[in-house]
């Protein structure tokens, strides 16, 4: 009996040591003029996260905040012995109310915030996809098992029903699933089965809309472009775009809480 407590002492007392030089090395850095200077900026670095909107069936994605991660900042500084804002390390603030908790709803559209729309497009026509390729203008594809290319320009998003499996192996063994679903083709049953982020597009460009789609060009919009499309009418849509100081990213980038490009 006297060794098991004595043992329990020994624990005690090292237990106690652990945590009392923890509090000591945590009161010896914050002393430290390096983090001092981490405390003095940490406001200025602060982004506050932006909450999905769920409407019915519908949301639109929120975007994650961030913050400065005082310890890893300040040992990432210690090594150079000086304070320098260029090795500031950062942590997500995932928003309260997060796509990632509702993916049982449709996507529509991105976070306006983004400052830009995606192109998904239908397979078909090559004249479109060199053009976007060619002036390095990035698009979703949506592709069957015979259409998959390793080392395609575009991204893939599986949009084959009857070789689902098979598509989605492909992408995974090269790193390129982004677990999209495009539920007009696959089905919302399928696509809610396999997890995936379920989308829609906020307009269809087709031969004969392109009023109607510049009208609809807002921060956020995902345009369905369809295999029959005027490739000059691509162009004007594409005009309008940049001339509302929008950008052309990919759906997976449009409707991600994690890719905000932060400036310092």
């Amino acid at each position: 009996m006297k060794k098991i407590y004595k043992t329990l002492g020994l624990v005690a007392i090292t237990l106690f040591s652990f945590y009392y030089t923890e509090k000591i090395a945590i009161l010896m850095q914050n002393k430290s003029p390096i983090m001092q200077s981490i405390n003095e900026i940490e406001d200025n670095y602060k982004v506050e996260a932006v909450n999905a909107t769920i409407e019915e069936n519908y949301v639109i994605p929120g975007i994650m905040g961030r913050m400065i991660n005082k310890s890893k900042s300040y040992v990432n500084m210690k090594a150079f012995g000086l304070f320098n804002e260029y090795y500031l390390i950062f942590d997500n603030i995932k928003p309260d109310i997060s796509l990632e908790d509702n993916k049982d709803k449709i996507i529509k559209k991105g976070n306006k915030e983004k400052k830009a729309v995606a192109f998904l497009l239908e397979d078909g026509s090559e004249q479109i996809k060199n053009y976007l390729k060619e002036n390095k203008i990035p698009a979703s594809l949506l592709i069957q098992e015979n259409t998959y290319q390793n080392n395609n320009y575009f991204e893939q998003i599986n949009n084959d029903k009857e070789k689902y499996k098979n598509v989605e192996s492909l992408l995974n063994k090269n790193n390129q699933n982004k677990n999209i679903c495009y539920i007009k083709n696959l089905g919302k049953d399928l696509c809610q089965k396999e997890k995936k982020y379920l989308i829609e597009e906020t307009m269809t460009l087709n031969s004969n809309n392109l009023i109607e789609a510049k009208k609809r060009v807002e921060s956020g919009a995902i345009f369905y472009i369809q295999k029959n499309v005027n490739l000059e009418h691509l162009k004007l849509l594409i005009k309008e775009i940049e001339f509302k100081g929008l950008k052309i990213i990919t759906v997976s980038d449009l409707i991600s809480e994690k890719e905000m490009q932060y400036k310092n």
